[in-house]
């Protein structure tokens, strides 16, 4: 399944090949990883195996998480879409919508463009009812992005595996 879509500034479009160095190079900025998992930085080989994980869901479940590339200059950005957020047993059943950027592109309102694209594809495509969005509890900046998303928070929880303080947040579009 092939499924590109574009925003006056990006192209959310599945995975290649060659963004495999670009997306570990993100992976690798510890300031781009502090709010993930227990902060550990991803070196290229577990980027790859990422990859390899999103582009099955893909195939799955027909949702996932797309490359973000710019528009303007062909660079690859990051990923914004969505993943079944396995690890936290306690908002299933969900899908989540996540997003990653490089930091050379925060603050230009990309992850919100990328994210809001990525949910409406979500809802109006796939007519996904629920959709969640998880947050290390002290990353406002990304949930700064959730209530632009018309996101509620949830609930306040633990991340089972590392003990972090996490903030869902949730979109229902039907009770």
């Amino acid at each position: 399944m092939t499924t590109t879509l574009c925003t006056p500034r990006l192209t959310l479009r599945r995975w290649r090949e060659d963004d495999l160095d670009a997306m570990a190079a993100i992976n690798a900025d510890p300031e781009v990883m502090r709010w993930i998992g227990d902060g550990s930085v991803q070196d290229r080989e577990q980027t790859a195996a990422r990859i390899a994980v999103w582009e099955r869901t893909w195939e799955e479940r027909g949702v996932g998480l797309f490359a973000v590339e710019c528009r303007d200059s062909g660079q690859l950005a990051g990923f914004a879409g969505l993943s079944v957020p396995l690890f936290l047993p306690e908002v299933l059943p969900a899908f989540e919508i996540g997003w990653r950027l490089g930091r050379p592109f925060w603050g230009h309102g990309l992850a919100t463009e990328a994210a809001r694209t990525a949910l409406d594809f979500a809802l109006r495509e796939r007519g996904l009812a629920r959709i969640v969005s998880i947050s290390a509890a002290g990353n406002t900046a990304s949930q700064r992005v959730m209530r632009k998303l018309g996101m509620r928070p949830e609930r306040d929880t633990v991340h089972p595996e590392f003990g972090t303080p996490l903030r869902v947040h949730v979109l229902e579009t039907r009770p």
